[in-house]
């Protein structure tokens, strides 16, 4: 029995001391910052995305946009690009974490994420299609179509808004 006992708590111990199963999201830490920008991502708990590495690594962003600026540029930001495994989206309306190569995203709406315009996710293409009508998307993409071209085009019209307020 006393064998027993203490297998069992190695056990545990070992399971809390192994990296971060791909399998599941990720509780964000309060004091995790964006790998891209730098924002306190904890701040913004209906933008959140993360990237899962295989080395049990997860990254936080504080939204779509700075994700996918650390997907197609990840040496940047201290990561390798064969070490991404998972990364995950929250949908729009119902802030369920879905896998963010499975979800619609809507592009030019007049809903804006902590840094400005921002790929809205969602589960299922008639909610990304009827997000977009009311809220005057002018496109619904899935995962291979955002390229890094749409992604720093994005990025560029925050920088402009920057620009004309100062």
């Amino acid at each position: 029995m006393n064998t027993l006992r203490i297998l069992c708590m190695v056990a545990a111990m070992l399971a809390l001391t192994m990296p971060a199963s791909a399998g599941a999201p990720q509780e964000v830490p309060a004091d995790s910052r964006c790998r891209v920008c730098g924002m306190f991502v904890a701040k913004y708990p209906n933008w959140l995305t993360q990237v899962q590495s295989s080395n049990g690594e997860v990254a936080f962003f504080d939204g779509v946009k700075d994700m996918m600026v650390f997907y197609f540029s990840p040496e940047k930001y201290g990561a390798r690009a064969a070490d991404l495994e998972t990364m995950r989206v929250k949908d729009y309306y119902t802030l369920e974490w879905l896998d963010a190569t499975t979800a619609y995203y809507v592009v030019g709406s007049d809903v804006h994420g902590p840094m400005g315009h921002e790929f809205i996710p969602f589960a299922g293409e008639e909610a990304a299609q009827s997000f977009l009508q009311d809220h005057h998307g002018t496109a619904v993409l899935v995962f291979d179509e955002i390229t890094s071209e749409k992604v720093e085009s994005m990025r560029m019209g925050m920088k402009m808004k920057k620009m004309k307020m100062h």
